[in-house]
C-alpha cells in the first residue's frame, strides 16, 4: 500500500456525533502514516482551525527529524516524519422536496476561491435556517455556487438501483471530473455486496470510485463515548437507540494495514489522487481591513494621526510634553510599521459615534496601555497613571492583531450593534462565536441520562459541584458521596459514569454568540468563515471562536455591555441638571477630580454598597485591610480578590509585605525584582505570571504567549496542565524552590478561572474611583441612577435605599401624582443633597408603557396638573382596573385615596365611565376601611415594590427574636471571636465563588 488520505472524518464540532477532537484526529492520522486527512464536519467549518494550528504544530515538530529526501524513515514507511496534509471540506445531508433524506454529500476546497464557495454556500444553507440546523434540498444545489470544490456522493445501502443512478448521473451531467463515488467498508454485513453495486454502478456512470472511513473518533476506544452523544442528540438512554447507534467500533482512524485488508489498492490509490487535488491551506487567507474608516484624498497612517493631535490637544490643552510626545511618536510608528491603522480607526469610529448618541463608552484591557487610544478617547485611563508598557498592547514579536474591549451602556449597546450592522452589512460584519463545552454537571447529566442511571441520583451527583469545578467527580469526593448517597462505586454503571462525564470534559456542546466580539472585514465575511444565525434576533455569528480568529490574524473588535457605565452616565446627566450645566459643557468623567481624599476615605472604610468591583463582601472585608490611598492601589484592589491571587496564596503575602518597608521585602531572587517590585514582590497581575515564567522558569516569549493564551482559555482549565513540569524544572534549574513554583502554578490556574491582566484592572479602577466619588460627593444622584439601571451589581434595590437612608439621603414614595416613569431627584430647601421620588418602574405588575401615560398626562398641555382622583387618574392617563389595583397595591394612589386599604378598595370597585357620562351616576357610598397594621403594609411594600420606607421587617420582630435569644447584627460587632451565637436576617446575596467548592456565602441584613 503506497499511501492512504481518509476524506471522511468528523470532529466534536460535528456537535454530539464526532467524538474526537480536530488535533486528536490529526496527530493519530499522522501517528497512522496518513498522507492527508479531510476534515469534514457537517456543514461547518467550526473545527478547521483547531485542525490547522494541530498540523503546522505537528510539521514544525518534524521538520528536525526530517530525512534527506528518498532517504526511508526511522519507521520505515513513506512520510512518516513528513507531517500530515489537512484538507478542507464539509459534508451534507441532500434531502428531497418533502424533506427526507436522499444521500450525503461531501465537498473538498480544491484550492482559495473554492473555499471561499464552501463557506458563502454554509452560509447561506445556516442563514435560511434556524440556529443550529440546515436543509439542502437536491433542487438548491447548484455546481457553479460551489465551483473549484470536488464532490464525493456517499449513497445509502437501503437504496434500490434507480435510486442510486439518480445521484450519481446528477454529478456526472454537472461536475464532470470532479465528482467520486465514496465506498465505506466498515465491517458490516453485506460489505462484498454493497461493493459489486457501487462498482456496476461506477461502470455505468463512468464516476471513480474512492475509499472513505465515516470517521467518527480518532482511537476505537471512543466508541462508549460516541454512543453517549448519540443518545443525548436523541434525548433518549442508549438503551433505547436501537439501530440509531453505530454497530461497531470500525468508524475511526484504522491502521494502513488493516484498510489494506478490507479496500481494494485502486480505492486507496484513489485517495491520494483526491489528495493531491486539494492544494488548499489556511495559511493563504488574507484578512483586509474595512477601509470605510479612512476619508477619500488621505491614507490610513495621516488619518491616524490627525485624528490623535486633534485628541492630545484636547486632552492636553496647555501642550503636550517631550515624553508624551516621545511616546506617541513611538506608538504611531509602531501601528504604522505593522499596519494596524485600520484597527484604530475602526475603533476610533465606534466609539465617535456612541458619543454622538451620548452612549457613556470606556475602553479598558490592553487599550488602557496605549497613549494614542487615550488620544482617540477610546479610554480615560491616562497611560502616565500606570507602570504599564505599549508593549503588552502590541508588538513585533507577539506578531498577532491588537486587541481593544470597549464597554458600552448595557442597555443601550444594541445600538453600537446596529450601527456596525448598517455600516458594514451583514456579510461584512458578525459576531464570534463561543464555544459552550462541557463541565461537570452538564457531562454528568448527559452521561447519566444516556446510562439510564436514577434522575434523582444523577442530580445529586451533579449539584455537588461548583460552577467552577475541573475535574467531574474527583476520587475523594466520590468516596465521601457513596456512604451520604448510597451508592457503591464498585456498580459498573457508576464506573462508567465516571469515565465517560471525565472524558466528555471540555468537549464542545454547541456554539454560542460571543458577548459582542465583532469581525468586520473589506469584502466578505462569508468567504473567510461560514456565518450562521445566532439564538437572539437580529444576530449572527461566524463559526470560529475567539481563539480561531486570532490564530487566523483576523481584527476582532469587542463591544461589551457594563452596567456600571448606563448608572454613571445617568449620575452625570443628573449632576448636569443640578449644577445647571449647559450642554456644551456637561459633566463628564473628566470633570471628576484625581486623587480625592474623602473618596479614599470612604473606601477605606469599606461604604462601598452600589459601587462598581469593590461592592462584594469580600471586596469590603479586603479595603481596611488594604487601604486603599491612590489609584494604583485601587487596581491592586480590583486584581487582588479573584481566584487567580486567592488560589495561588498570594492575598496573606501581599497584605503581608505590603505593610514592611520597601528595603525589607524579600525577593526569590533578585532577578525577579523588575518584575514583582511594584506588587511589594508578590504575583498579582497575569503579565507579572508570564514575566516570572520567562525568568525563572527560562520560558521563551512565544511559550509566554503560549502560556497567556492558556490563561485566557478560562474555561477550559485542563490546557494549562502541559506547562505545568516545564515550570517547575525551569525553576529548579534556576535555582527556585518548589514551594516557590507550585505557588504560580496555583496562581496560574487561578487565573484559567479567572484572572485578570494589569491593564484590565487599570480600567475596572478608573470606573471604580468614579462610582466612589459620586457616591462620595452625590450620593442622591448614585442611588438614583442604581434605581433606574437595574439590575445591576450585587445589591437589590432595597439595599441600595436603606443605604442612601443610613447616609441621611431622603427617600420619598412613589406617587402617582409626584413619580415620573423612571425614579428623580426633588430639590429640598435649605439641603445640599436632594430628595429622591421612587419611580413607577418599580412597581410590579405596571407596564412601561402605564408609567409613561401616567407622568405624560400630568404634562398634558389641555389638561395638565395632578390628578383629582382614581377616575380622573383612570380616564387621563387610559387606566384599565388592573394597573389601577397595581398602583394602590403599590401605596402609589395615597394622594387619591388615602390609606392604602382604601386605595385597594377604590381601585377594586371603580369602573370607569366615558366622559359624556361623568357625573350622570351617583357613585357607591364610599367605604371607610381601617388602616393596616405595619406590619402589613411593609409585605405589601416588599410584594409590590421589593422594598419599603417603613419599618424593617426585622424591627417589628425585634422583640419575639430577643426572646428566643437572637441577637441583632450591632451587638455581634463586640462578640469576641469563636463564641457561638444565634442570629436572623433577611436573606439579602447568595454567593458561590468560583473558587470554594460547593460552599454558599449569605449576606443576613436586619
Amino acid at each position: 500500500m503506497n499511501g492512504y488520505a481518509e476524506l471522511h472524518a468528523l470532529s466534536n464540532y460535528s456537535f454530539l456525533r464526532g467524538a474526537s477532537t480536530p488535533a486528536e484526529l490529526v496527530e493519530r492520522a499522522h501517528a497512522q502514516g496518513y498522507a492527508a486527512l479531510a476534515l469534514t464536519d457537517e456543514c461547518s467549518l467550526a473545527g478547521v482551525v483547531r485542525a490547522h494550528v494541530a498540523a503546522k504544530a505537528l510539521s514544525h515538530h518534524v521538520a528536525a527529524l526530517l530525512p534527506p529526501e528518498g532517504a526511508s524513515t526511522a519507521l520505515g514507511r513513506p512520510g512518516a516524519g513528513r507531517g500530515l496534509k489537512l484538507i478542507i471540506g464539509s459534508e451534507f445531508t441532500v434531502r428531497d422536496e418533502a424533506g427526507e433524506p436522499l444521500f450525503k454529500l461531501l465537498v473538498l476546497a480544491r484550492n482559495l476561491n473554492g473555499y471561499g464557495n464552501l463557506c458563502q454556500f454554509i452560509t447561506d444553507l445556516r442563514r435560511s435556517a434556524d440556529k443550529g440546523t440546515y436543509c439542502l434540498r437536491w433542487s438548491q444545489l447548484q455546481p457553479a455556487a460551489l465551483a473549484d470544490c470536488l464532490f464525493i456522493a456517499l449513497l445509502p445501502r437501503a437504496a434500490s438501483d434507480a435510486q442510486l443512478l439518480a445521484p450519481a448521473r446528477w454529478l456526472l451531467q454537472h461536475v464532470p471530473g470532479r465528482a467520486w463515488l465514496g465506498v465505506e467498508l466498515l465491517r458490516e454485513l453485506g460489505d462484498e455486496m454493497w461493493l459489486q453495486r457501487l462498482r456496476a454502478l461506477s461502470e455505468q456512470t463512468a464516476l471513480p470510485l474512492v475509499a472513505t472511513g465515516d470517521v467518527h473518533m480518532h482511537r476505537r476506544s471512543r466508541k462508549p463515548l460516541q454512543d453517549v452523544m448519540t443518545a443525548t442528540r436523541l434525548n433518549k438512554p442508549i438503551a433505547d437507540c436501537g439501530l440509531a447507534l453505530q454497530p461497531n467500533a470500525e468508524r475511526h482512524l484504522r491502521s494502513r494495514l488493516r484498510l489494506a485488508q478490507l479496500y481494494p489498492a485502486e480505492l486507496l490509490d484513489q485517495t491520494l489522487v483526491v489528495a493531491d487535488l486539494c492544494q488548499f491551506s489556511l495559511d493563504e487567507i488574507r484578512y483586509q481591513y474595512p477601509s470605510e474608516v479612512v476619508p477619500a484624498g488621505s491614507t490610513p497612517t495621516a488619518h491616524l494621526r490627525a485624528l490623535t493631535e486633534a485628541g492630545a490637544a484636547r486632552r492636553w490643552p496647555a501642550g503636550v510634553t517631550s515624553k508624551l510626545r516621545g511616546q506617541i511618536e513611538y506608538e504611531l510608528s509602531l501601528i504604522q510599521e505593522l499596519g494596524y491603522e485600520h484597527y484604530f480607526l475602526t475603533v476610533a469610529d465606534i466609539v465617535r459615534y456612541a458619543r454622538q448618541q451620548k452612549i457613556l463608552c470606556q475602553g479598558r484591557g490592553s487599550a488602557a496601555n496605549s497613549i494614542v487610544c487615550f488620544c482617540l478617547f477610546i479610554t480615560e485611563v491616562d497611560p502616565a497613571r500606570s507602570s504599564m508598557l505599549f508593549e503588552r498592547f502590541i508588538s513585533r514579536e507577539r506578531n498577532e492583531p491588537p486587541d481593544i474591549d470597549v464597554d458600552f451602556e448595557h442597555e443601550r449597546r444594541e445600538e453600537v450593534i446596529q450601527y456596525l450592522y448598517r455600516k458594514y452589512g451583514r456579510a461584512r460584519a458578525a459576531l464570534t462565536a463561543v464555544v459552550i463545552s462541557y463541565r461537570p454537571r452538564s457531562a454528568i447529566r448527559d452521561v447519566g441520562r444516556a446510562l439510564g442511571l436514577d434522575e434523582a441520583l444523577v442530580e445529586k451527583l451533579a449539584k455537588d459541584h461548583s460552577g467552577w469545578s475541573e475535574e467531574s467527580l474527583p476520587d475523594e469526593r466520590l468516596q465521601a458521596l457513596q456512604a451520604e448517597l448510597g451508592f457503591s462505586t464498585d456498580d459498573l454503571r457508576i464506573r462508567q459514569l465516571v469515565r465517560l462525564s471525565r472524558q466528555l470534559m471540555g468537549m464542545p456542546r454547541h456554539l454560542s454568540q460571543h458577548p459582542g466580539g465583532f469581525v468586520l472585514t473589506e469584502g466578505p465575511l462569508s468567504r473567510l468563515v461560514p456565518i450562521e444565525n445566532a439564538s437572539m434576533a437580529e444576530r449572527t455569528v461566524i463559526q470560529w471562536d475567539k481563539d480561531d480568529i486570532d490564530a487566523l490574524g483576523l481584527m476582532k473588535v469587542d463591544v461589551l455591555a457594563l452596567g456600571m457605565l448606563s448608572a454613571l452616565r445617568r449620575s452625570f446627566d443628573l449632576i448636569t441638571t443640578l449644577r445647571r450645566l449647559p450642554t456644551d459643557r456637561a459633566f463628564g468623567m473628566a470633570d471628576i477630580p484625581e486623587g480625592d481624599t474623602p473618596t479614599y476615605d470612604m473606601i477605606c472604610q469599606a461604604d462601598t454598597i452600589g459601587v462598581f468591583q469593590i461592592e462584594s463582601r469580600a471586596q469590603m472585608s479586603m479595603l481596611p485591610r488594604l487601604k486603599p490611598r491612590c489609584f494604583y492601589d485601587l487596581v491592586i484592589e480590583v486584581a487582588l480578590v479573584r481566584p487567580g491571587p486567592i488560589a495561588g496564596g498570594m492575598v496573606h503575602p501581599y497584605l503581608k509585605n505590603r505593610a514592611l518597608p520597601p528595603a525589607q521585602i524579600k525577593y526569590p531572587k533578585d532577578e525577579l525584582r523588575a518584575a514583582l517590585e511594584r506588587t511589594c514582590g508578590i504575583p498579582i497581575f497575569q503579565e507579572q505570571v508570564m514575566q516570572v515564567a520567562m525568568i525563572a522558569a527560562g520560558f521563551s516569549a512565544g511559550e509566554a504567549d503560549q502560556l497567556r493564551r492558556a490563561m485566557a482559555a478560562w474555561k477550559r482549565p485542563g490546557d494549562l496542565a502541559r506547562f505545568h513540569e516545564k515550570i517547575l524544572t525551569g525553576m529548579r534549574e534556576r535555582g527556585y524552590q518548589d514551594e516557590f513554583a507550585e505557588a504560580i502554578f496555583r496562581q496560574i490556574k487561578g487565573f484559567a478561572s479567572y484572572g485578570f491582566p494589569e491593564s484590565h484592572a487599570a480600567s475596572f479602577a478608573l470606573l471604580t474611583y468614579v462610582s466612589c466619588w459620586v457616591k462620595r460627593h452625590e450620593p442622591a444622584v448614585f442611588l438614583c441612577a442604581l434605581l433606574n439601571s437595574q439590575p445591576l451589581g450585587f445589591y437589590t434595590p432595597s439595599q441600595l435605599v436603606q443605604d442612601a437612608r443610613r447616609h441621611q439621603i431622603e427617600v420619598r414614595a412613589a406617587d402617582v401624582n409626584e413619580s415620573e416613569q423612571m425614579s428623580s431627584l426633588e430639590t429640598i430647601e435649605g439641603r445640599q443633597q436632594p430628595a429622591v421620588r421612587l419611580g413607577l418602574h418599580l412597581i410590579a405588575g405596571l407596564s412601561n408603557a402605564a408609567a409613561e401615560r401616567i407622568a405624560a398626562a400630568r404634562r398634558n398641555a389641555h389638561n395638565a396638573g395632578p390628578f383629582s382622583d382614581a377616575q380622573d387618574l383612570a380616564l387621563r392617563a387610559e387606566l384599565d382596573q388592573q394597573d389601577l389595583q397595581q398602583l394602590a397595591a403599590a401605596d402609589a394612589l395615597m394622594s387619591l385615596a388615602g390609606q392604602r386599604r382604601q386605595q385597594v378598595w377604590q381601585a377594586s370597585a371603580l369602573q370607569v365611565q366615558p366622559r359624556l357620562l361623568q357625573g350622570s351616576f351617583s357613585a357607591d357610598e364610599e367605604l371607610d376601611l381601617p388602616a393596616a397594621p405595619e406590619g402589613e403594609e411593609v409585605l405589601w411594600d416588599y410584594a409590590a415594590l421589593g422594598l419599603t420606607l417603613r419599618s424593617h421587617p426585622l424591627k417589628l420582630l425585634r422583640p419575639r427574636l430577643a426572646k428566643l435569644g437572637y441577637k441583632s447584627a450591632e451587638q455581634l460587632q463586640n462578640r469576641p471571636s469563636g463564641v457561638k451565637v444565634h442570629a436572623c436576617g433577611i436573606v439579602t446575596v447568595r454567593q458561590r465563588p468560583q473558587t470554594a467548592k460547593g460552599t454558599l456565602f449569605v449576606s443576613l441584613e436586619d
